[in-house]
């Protein structure tokens, strides 16, 4: 069994880095994927935990793209601190982030919410600050009763504290991933919110720009969606990975390697993805 979808304190989960591998070793993991999003950081803490727990950890990032009518999210594999094109530009669009969590702590001060910046960088516990993290805060205060009830409220796209980040287009993610020695896979696919024949040609276009697999088995999933999706990525040639998209008590209903309960994501999946490495 592997996870290849995992937050840690480095972006919105609630885990140090060190830790991952101790959670998927707990969970019966052979191999775990640290992807925080847009950052690379915290691999190196996270690949030293895991090899003290025996699992194999696979380095990643999840990043946020443009894409009409919404964002999608794109997973990147086999990418390693340093140099390199991608991770120019995570470095970039770190900068980016932090300018719009200020203007975030700002748009909630305007609200009359309290939460101000200090706040969530004291709750983030790391470098990568975000709208969990002022979620959290709303929840601490009694504001709201859960970080989904803050985002419902306030936070989610659309709503009243909402504020825009710079992202990538899918295919600069496609692009730079392959230029700095990894691959591209679209995420929780049905967070883009199409019909089935919308998902089908939007998963044949990334497929044409070079993406190498889609989250068929994700932790939020029920089975039938997943076999759907497995078929999905069967007709189009892509690997079907898998993961529970951890973030600890953000959102507590997923646990590392199993999701909620009935994940089991096969070994096999992460040698089929290796092999798409250019």
């Amino acid at each position: 069994m592997i996870d290849l979808h995992v937050h840690s304190t480095v972006s919105d989960g609630s885990e140090p880095p060190g830790r991952i591998g101790e959670l998927a070793a707990a969970a019966g993991c052979r191999a775990v994927a640290l992807t925080d999003h847009d950052r690379l950081d915290g691999l190196p803490a996270a690949s030293a935990g895991a090899a003290a727990a025996g699992v194999e950890l696979v380095p990643g990032c999840e990043l946020s793209c443009e894409w009409d009518p919404g964002t999608m999210h794109v997973l990147v594999y086999f990418v390693e601190p340093g140099d390199g094109p991608l991770q120019l530009e995570l470095v970039r669009l770190q900068e980016t982030r932090a300018a719009r969590n200020l203007r975030l702590a700002e748009r909630m001060a305007q609200l009359g919410l309290p939460v101000s910046y200090d706040e969530m960088v004291s709750e983030a516990g790391g470098p990568g600050v975000g709208r969990p993290h002022a979620a959290a805060v709303l929840v601490r205060k009694g504001v709201v009763g859960s970080v989904q009830e803050a985002f419902d409220r306030w936070l989610a796209k659309g709503r009243p504290a909402y504020v825009e980040k710079e992202r990538l287009a899918p295919a600069a993610a496609a692009r730079l991933a392959a230029a700095s020695g990894g691959v591209a896979v679209l995420a929780h696919p049905l967070s883009l919110g199409l019909d089935p024949a919308a998902l089908e040609g939007t998963v044949a276009e990334l497929a044409g720009l070079g993406f190498a697999g889609v989250e068929a088995v994700y932790g939020a999933y029920p089975p039938a969606v997943r076999d759907d999706l497995l078929d999905l990525a069967r007709r189009h040639d892509l690997v079907a990975t898998g993961g529970s998209d951890y973030h600890g008590r953000y959102k507590p209903d997923l646990s590392v390697g199993t999701g909620r309960g009935d994940l089991s994501v096969p070994d096999e999946l992460l040698d089929a993805l290796s092999a798409r490495r250019p």
